[in-house]
């Protein structure tokens, strides 16, 4: 097995030239911003999931217990199957995937939960940008009412907005690939 690397760099040099935009936003937190980071441009781009891919896999190494990987819908879906593509390269043949929909199917199985999650599983939370957390406590709710345990949430980017405190609240272990320091944004002000 060749030796994999993760290319920080690279990766913030995708985020800065590809993500980042100024201008008057809201952001799903409610808040106010005079910029922001539209993660799927890097998430939905080949040298971005694999540079993506690359850091999460290599923050698993520390969790060696996480069986799968997952998150809320939209903005985990590209990073899940990004790591799932590069995880055999990195020695996780055994990693499983899943997605956690908005609201309950209402068809179907009516599944809140899709894929292969079972109760008893240690799982990784992923999501493209973090500001106070909400769609990952989301997806980490949906994740333990269906039984499996949240050893760590990822993020690519950190806003530096509170999410990390958000999730210590909730016991979680908190890691992020990049946040805003990285791109030269001052994170006090909004």
């Amino acid at each position: 097995m060749q030796t994999q690397t993760f290319d920080k760099p690279k990766l913030i040099e995708l985020l800065k030239t590809r993500s980042l935009k100024h201008g008057d936003f809201t952001l799903a937190s409610g808040k106010k911003s005079k910029f922001y980071i539209d993660g799927r441009l890097v998430t939905l781009s080949a040298g971005g999931a694999n540079h993506i891919a690359d850091g999460i896999l290599d923050l698993l190494k520390n969790y060696p217990e996480v069986n799968a990987v997952g998150g809320l819908t939209m903005g985990a879906d590209p990073i899940v199957g990004a790591v799932l593509a590069k995880a055999g390269a990195w020695g996780r043949d055994d990693l499983l995937g899943f997605l956690v929909r908005k609201q309950t199917k209402d068809h179907g199985t009516g599944k809140l939960v899709e894929g292969p999650l079972q109760p008893g599983m240690k799982v990784a939370i992923l999501d493209d940008v973090a500001t106070t957390g909400g769609s990952s406590l989301q997806a980490v709710e949906a994740v333990r009412a269906a039984g499996a345990e949240v050893s760590v949430v990822i993020v690519v980017l950190d806003r530096l907005q509170g999410a990390a405190q958000n999730f210590a609240d909730q016991g979680l272990k908190f890691e992020a690939l990049t946040d805003l320091r990285d791109l030269g944004i001052d994170p006090s002000p909004v």
